[in-house]
C-alpha cells in the first residue's frame, strides 16, 4: 500500500532552499569529473594552457546553467504548490462574496492550505445553512402572520356579527341574548389564548423565561394530573391511565408549572387528533439510571412519515385547513420542545397512521 508524505510549508521551504545549495553541489561535482573524463581521458587532453582553460570556461556556463536550472525548478514547484490553492481559494472567496454558496471547495492535503482550505469549506457550508434557516425563519415568519391574521380575523369577524345582532334587535328573547353573550366571550377567550400561547412562545424564544427548578415527583405529578384528565374524558367516554411501577424512583429536578404546560399540550394536541369514538390517553413512565423518560402515548389517527420529523417546528401543522378542531397556531409543540430543552431533556415522537402517536421526553433525576 502506497502512502503519500504531505509536508507542511515550512518544512517544503526549508527543504527547497537545502536542495538549492545541496543539488548543484552534487551536480558541479558530476560535471567536474564527466568533464575532466571527456577532456584529459578520452580526447587524451593535457591539463594546461588552452584546454584547460577551455574545461574552466565550459565548467563555468555548465555551472550556471546547474544554479538555474535546480533553483527555477524548486522554486516552480513549490511556489505552485502554494499558489494553486490559494487562486482556488481566492476563486471561492469571491463566489461566496457574490452569494453563491453553492461553490464547494476542498482539500485532501494535511499541510496548512490544506486545513485552510478545509475551514474554509466548513465555514462556507455553515453560511449555507445559517442562510437556508434565515429563509426558512422568514417563511415561517410569513405563515405566522397569515396565521395570526386569520386566528384573530375569525373570531373578530364573529364577535362582530352577533354584537351587529344585539343590536338590531335579534337577540330579542334572554336565552338568544345570552347565547350570543357566551359565543361573545367564548370568541374572546380563544383570541385571549391564542395571544398568550404567542407571547410565551417568543419570550421561549429569546430565553427571557426564568425555571424555577424543585424536586418533583413525576409519579405524584402524573397521577393527579391523569385523575383530573380523566375526569374530563368521561363525559366522552374516553380514558386516560398511567403505566409506571411504584417502586421506582421517579424523583428529577423540573419547573413544575411549566412541566404542566408542555404536558398539557401535548394532551391537548393527541386530543385534537383522535378520530375514534373513546378518545385513550395512555401515560408511561420508565426509571433510568440518570433520567426518567416520560411517553404519553393516544389512539389517534396517527401522523405521517413525512411530518414526523417537522412536528417541533415552529409553526408546523400537519392539518392545514385551520378548521375548528384541529385549528391553532401550530405552537403548541414547539413551545413543548424549548421547554423541556430547558430542562436539559430531549423529546420526540413515534408515530403508525391509524394506530396512534408516542411522545417522549426525558427529564434527569435529582442526584
Amino acid at each position: 500500500m502506497n502512502r503519500v508524505i504531505i509536508l507542511s510549508i515550512r518544512k517544503r521551504l526549508i527543504l527547497t532552499n537545502i536542495g538549492m545549495i545541496v543539488i548543484p553541489i552534487i551536480c558541479f561535482f558530476a560535471v567536474e569529473i564527466m568533464l575532466g573524463y571527456v577532456f584529459f581521458v578520452i580526447n587524451n587532453g593535457k591539463p594546461t594552457g588552452r584546454e584547460l582553460e577551455l574545461f574552466i570556461r565550459v565548467r563555468f556556463i555548465l555551472m550556471i546553467i546547474i544554479f538555474a536550472l535546480t533553483n527555477g525548478l524548486l522554486t516552480y514547484l513549490v511556489s505552485r504548490s502554494i499558489l494553486t490553492p490559494i487562486n482556488k481559494l481566492s476563486i471561492a472567496a469571491k463566489k461566496i462574496s457574490e452569494g453563491d454558496l453553492e461553490y464547494s471547495i476542498q482539500s485532501n492535503k494535511k499541510d496548512e492550505l490544506g486545513e485552510l482550505t478545509n475551514t474554509f469549506e466548513a465555514m462556507r457550508i455553515k453560511l449555507k445553512d445559517a442562510k437556508e434557516a434565515q429563509l426558512q425563519y422568514e417563511q415561517n415568519r410569513q405563515e405566522l402572520i397569515a396565521s395570526i391574521s386569520h386566528d384573530l380575523k375569525t373570531p373578530l369577524t364573529s364577535i362582530k356579527g352577533y354584537i351587529t345582532g344585539i343590536q338590531d334587535g335579534v337577540a330579542h328573547t334572554p336565552e338568544k341574548l345570552k347565547k350570543y353573550l357566551d359565543t361573545i366571550y367564548k370568541k374572546a377567550n380563544d383570541m385571549d389564548e391564542l395571544i398568550d400561547e404567542l407571547f410565551l412562545y417568543s419570550k421561549l424564544d429569546l430565553q427571557k423565561v426564568p425555571f424555577h427548578f424543585e424536586k418533583v415527583d413525576l409519579y405524584t405529578f402524573f397521577a393527579d394530573f391523569v385523575d383530573e384528565l380523566s375526569f374530563h374524558l368521561e363525559k366522552e367516554q374516553g380514558t386516560a391511565m398511567l403505566v409506571a411501577n411504584r417502586e421506582d424512583s421517579y424523583l428529577v429536578k423540573a419547573d413544575r408549572d411549566k412541566l404542566k404546560r408542555a404536558v398539557t399540550n401535548i394532551v391537548q394536541n393527541s386530543l385534537k387528533y383522535i378520530n375514534k369514538n373513546k378518545k385513550k390517553i395512555k401515560v408511561f413512565l420508565t426509571s433510568e439510571p440518570n433520567h426518567v423518560t416520560v411517553e404519553i402515548r393516544d389512539n389517534g389517527m396517527g401522523i405521517k412519515k413525512e411530518d414526523l420529523p417537522h412536528i417541533f417546528e415552529s409553526f408546523y401543522r400537519i392539518d392545514t385547513s385551520r378548521n375548528s378542531s384541529t385549528g391553532g397556531s401550530g405552537l403548541g409543540l414547539s413551545i413543548v420542545k424549548k421547554i423541556i430543552e430547558g430542562h436539559d431533556g430531549h423529546v420526540w415522537t413515534q408515530s403508525e397512521l391509524e394506530k396512534g402517536t408516542s411522545i417522549y421526553f426525558t427529564l434527569k433525576k435529582v442526584t
